[in-house]
């Protein structure tokens, strides 16, 4: 997309503004197609129902985390048998739901299994999350598979659970695991991949696994100097682990670099010495810099010519001392009124994003085939107050 082209979409949609490049999309599903034999889209990084029915058309599975997302994948048109609901910490109503639409369900403990057992009228297919003890990812926050995380069980609360579910005569699909977030190495993927294989393994009197799952948390650069993780690589050394077909649930791997954040920037101050560009998106809008240390490559739309370089603190308009975009950041003098770019905003931003302050939420739109269309309407203030009961 050219800057050019992103001028054109502020003036028409205002700022801030999400903008969402589909062909780059398809080029990361792409990238994953036949290097292993089954994705579900991990729809929490982007549940855009536009995004998701493309995916749908390329052939991914989805992978949801709650009622809504499972709700989000029947609306684009995700068969029930395609969606595995992967959740934690399940209330009753929410299994009753998922058992009565025939998704599968990923268990997660043993108490899990028990409510279902006493919920399900009919049998249902069934998936287990194993806590493999191996964690990793960009944020102690996203780390998912050590041993202290709330997410799986250990191998003796599964083997219970697998036991449990086979006496009620559910079908047992699959075995899973998911270590984190925002891996760029493929390490802590293998060793995961290898304690999978092995409680696998101790099954192979009792179940055929129709496949193993090793999670998602593919990672992409966010900076300059970071290394793309390797898919050829990673899917090679996975299969001369797994014997069973191979299962994966990428999120930000699909979406991230696809998007980009377009805010305006409403004031340019100094205090204490530092200078600051106040946007008017904040982490209402983009909440990574600020729940993770996230970095974000923000670039000026347009013309810098003559411009001197400076170091600015690129901050929202938020009553919070942390609303942070980026901080000592160098980009050409910045004046009011311009439009910056902040890139890899296509995972965790639309998803993460809130009314805090009580302000509306950006809109959504995607570039395909040269073409712009609205993927999401801007909220309104009328839209902020339209649950409120007076």
């Amino acid at each position: 997309m050219e800057m050019s082209d992103e001028l054109l979409l502020a003036e028409k949609y205002d700022t801030p503004l999400y903008v969402t490049d589909a062909g780059k999309i398809r080029e990361r599903y792409g990238k994953l197609k036949g290097a292993f034999d089954r994705i579900y889209y991990s729809c929490k990084a982007n549940t855009n129902i536009a995004i998701l029915k493309m995916l749908r058309k390329e052939g991914s599975f989805a992978d949801a985390v709650s009622v809504g997302e499972v709700l989000a994948c029947l609306r684009a048109g995700f068969p029930e048998d395609r969606i595995m609901f992967t959740g934690t910490g399940v209330r009753n109503d929410e299994l009753a739901f998922l058992a009565e639409k025939g998704v599968m369900i990923n268990i997660d403990s043993c108490s899990e299994l028990e409510r279902l057992c006493n919920l399900a009228k009919k049998p249902l297919s069934l998936s287990f999350r194993l806590n493999p003890g191996v964690g990793a990812g960009h944020s102690e926050k996203t780390i998912t598979g050590n041993k202290n995380s709330k997410f799986g069980m250990e191998e003796e609360a599964l083997k219970r659970a697998v036991n449990m579910a086979m006496q009620k005569g559910h079908e047992i699909k699959a075995l899973h695991c998911h270590i984190g977030s925002g891996i760029l190495s493929e390490e802590p993927f293998i060793r995961a991949a290898e304690i999978l294989e092995n409680t696998a393994s101790s099954f192979k009197e009792q179940i055929s696994f129709e496949f193993l799952d090793v999670g998602g948390g593919f990672g992409v650069p966010y900076k300059e100097d970071e290394r793309e993780l390797d898919i050829p690589s990673l899917a090679n050394a996975l299969c001369r682990i797994i014997k069973e077909p191979i299962a994966i649930e990428p999120g930000r791997y699909v979406v991230a670099d696809s998007t980009v954040l377009l805010t305006r920037v409403n004031t340019i101050k100094s205090n204490g010495g530092r200078n600051f560009a106040q946007v008017d998106a904040g982490f209402n809008t983009l909440i990574r810099p600020a729940m993770y240390g996230s970095y974000h490559k923000v670039r000026l739309v347009g013309d810098s010519i003559g411009r001197r370089k400076k170091l600015y603190d690129i901050v929202g308009p938020l009553c919070e001392s942390g609303d942070f975009l980026a901080l000592d950041r160098e980009m050409p003098e910045l004046r009011e009124g311009d439009l910056l770019a902040i890139e890899n905003a296509g995972a965790y931003g639309y998803s993460m994003s809130s009314n805090y302050n009580s302000r509306p939420k950006a809109a959504e739109v995607m570039i395909e085939d040269g073409r712009d269309r609205l993927i999401r309407e801007r909220e309104s203030y009328e839209d902020l107050f339209s649950k409120e009961v007076l």
